[in-house]
């Protein structure tokens, strides 16, 4: 990480189907080889999938998905005299949206459905009905935030 300069943060294009910044950052993170219109059949299919089974507006359940999945608080590591701690921190929005797709991109492609859509579309209206991997991961990322609140003075 450079001292000098942050890196700026990249504009992104909304989506052209929903017009939607977060769902483009979402296709962005499930591209792969800059294959976007691949990325796009996946989202877009999924979606149709959710609409499909969860008898719904799609774009409200995946922000509810997202919203379940978003931590509040993680653990960092912090040295203070030789030891290191695991020092509980609240999460930044735009970290937190970043950790949330990422959950669900990753507990998604380690599900068992044939193709990728299905699989999308699962751990999607799984996470919007509050259960699933990626639920779980947020889960176990606050419990180690609250096991290890005894060192949250070492806060910087």
């Amino acid at each position: 990480m450079s001292r000098r300069h942050s890196a700026e943060k990249r504009e992104v294009n909304p989506d052209p189907k929903f017009g939607d910044l977060v769902i483009t950052k979402f296709m962005n993170a499930i591209m792969e080889q800059g294959k976007k219109s691949v990325a796009e059949r996946i989202v877009y299919g999924a979606f149709e999938q959710m609409e499909k089974k969860g008898k719904g507006d799609p774009l409200q359940m995946f922000r509810s998905a997202l919203e379940n999945v978003m931590p509040a608080v993680e653990v960092r590591s912090r040295r203070v005299g030789g030891a290191t701690y695991q020092v509980p921190v609240e999460v930044r929005t735009e970290r937190r949206q970043a950790l949330a797709i990422r959950w669900i991109i990753i507990a998604a492609r380690a599900r068992n459905e044939n193709t990728m859509v299905d699989r999308l579309s699962g751990e999607l209206l799984d996470a919007a009905n509050n259960r699933g991997t990626a639920v779980k991961k947020r889960e176990d990322t606050h419990k180690m935030a609250e096991a290890n609140r005894a060192f949250s003075h070492y806060r910087w």
